[in-house]
């Protein structure tokens, strides 16, 4: 985080939390949006799911996709730690293990934006489909 010297410093730092916070909370009908959900148990912040979880607000904000980002309490996935479950609108959540920042991008641009089924979703009972 960058140090507060002058006035307007801390007005843009405000700023860009305000838009972090309408990212993440501004919804009257969150079952109407993608919502992304970080599982931040002892072992998922020990894991670095409160990084993922910047990286995921960062990058929806980049997008510009509408998503309710929040975290969550344990999944009962400890061992796939850092663990976020995705519900897109008309679709079953699914919960992705092992999630890094790579991965985030992936789950972005393949599954959020198109529907694409991508590795790492558990327990592990889907399957990615490769493009031919």
């Amino acid at each position: 985080m960058n140090k507060v010297k002058t006035l307007d410093d801390l007005r843009k730092m405000r700023d860009s939390f305000r838009a972090s916070l309408d990212l993440r909370e501004k919804s009257d009908h969150p079952e109407k949006m993608i919502q992304i959900k970080i599982s931040m148990a002892t072992c998922g912040i020990a894991a670095g799911a409160k990084d993922i979880m910047n990286y995921f607000i960062e990058v929806l904000d980049r997008e510009h996709i509408d998503a309710l980002v929040t975290q969550t309490g344990c999944m009962g996935y400890c061992y796939a730690e850092p663990t976020v479950e995705i519900l897109v609108p008309g679709k079953e959540p699914l919960v992705f293990g092992y999630v890094n920042k790579a991965k985030v991008d992936e789950i972005i641009s393949q599954y959020i934006r198109y529907g694409i089924l991508v590795d790492g979703i558990i327990p592990v009972s889907y399957t990615a489909v490769k493009p031919e």
